[in-house]
Parts: structure tokens; sequence; C-alpha cells
């Protein structure tokens, strides 16, 4: 255990004041090929993020402009969706329907039907308000088959 005493003859104390990090007075010729390899490197990076950038930014504008073109709605509208939306078609759409009445036009679910569409239904209302239902057409026809007389049938008639 001497042995070992002699070979780590240090006070813990004295570690906190050392500094374990190397110091060169004069750069290695690797040590600047590797700095400048790395400055290329961050230049690239810095080159490439920026491409990046402008063509999502491209691509943003024109699938917000196909949106707005698609459904008739002017193009000034793309100035006002906010830049935290989705860049797809479903989440543009989905806004605009969202604020079609605040940007004064309509909604693509609502102008899904025109007024032909809508007159017709209200037609098709009308006709069959008034129609019996099959359960009981087929009621009074047995009631007529089993009436005992003209003034049963009249009446069967008459009631429904």
């Amino acid at each position: 255990m001497s042995n070992n005493r002699e070979i780590n003859d240090w006070d813990d104390e004295d570690d906190e004041d050392l500094d374990v990090s190397p110091r060169y007075d004069t750069d290695t010729d690797l040590v600047k090929k590797l700095r400048k390899a790395n400055r290329v490197q961050e230049k690239r990076i810095k080159e490439l993020e920026s491409s990046l950038g402008d063509l999502s930014k491209a691509q943003r504008e024109r699938i917000v402009r196909d949106v707005l073109t698609s459904r008739g709605v002017n193009s000034k509208i793309a100035a006002f969706i906010p830049s935290e939306l989705e860049a797809s078609e479903d989440s543009i759409a989905a806004w605009l329907d969202q604020n079609a009445d605040v940007f004064g036009f309509q909604s693509q679910q609502s102008a899904d039907l025109s007024n032909d569409d809508i007159n017709a239904l209200r037609q098709m209302d009308v006709v069959t308000q008034g129609a019996l239902a099959p359960d009981k057409a087929e009621d009074i026809s047995l009631r007529i088959r089993g009436a005992q007389s003209a003034e049963e049938i009249i009446s069967l008639i008459q009631n429904s």
C-alpha cells in the first residue's frame, strides 16, 4: 500500500484547481484543415436551410393560391390565412369554410346545393307531406274489403 501511496501522492483539494483541458500554443496543420472544413460545412448548411425555407414558402403560396382559385375566392384573402396553418389543401379549405362569413363569400359546404336543387327538394317535401305511408294504405285497403255496406266505405274514404 505504501507503493500505491507514492504513485498517487496528491491531495483531493488540489484537483479543483487543475485545468485538464489541453492548451496548444500553435495550431497544427490538421486542426487548421478541420476548422476550415467545419466553416465550409456550416456555410453549406446555412445555404441549404435558406433554400429549404424559400421552397417551403413558395410551395405554401402555390397551395393557398390553388385552393382560393378552385373555390372562386379573391386571392387577396391569402394575406389573412395564418402562417401557422398547415400548408395542405384540406386544412386551408377548412379554414376558408370556417371564416367564409367574415370575408363575405359562401362556404363550399353551403354552396354544394344550388337554388334549383333546393326548390326541387321543397317540391318533393310538399308532395310527400300529404301522402299516405304504405302501411296506412294497406290498413285502409283491408278496412274497405271488410266493410259491410257502402256507407262504411264512404265513411272510411272521408276519414282518411
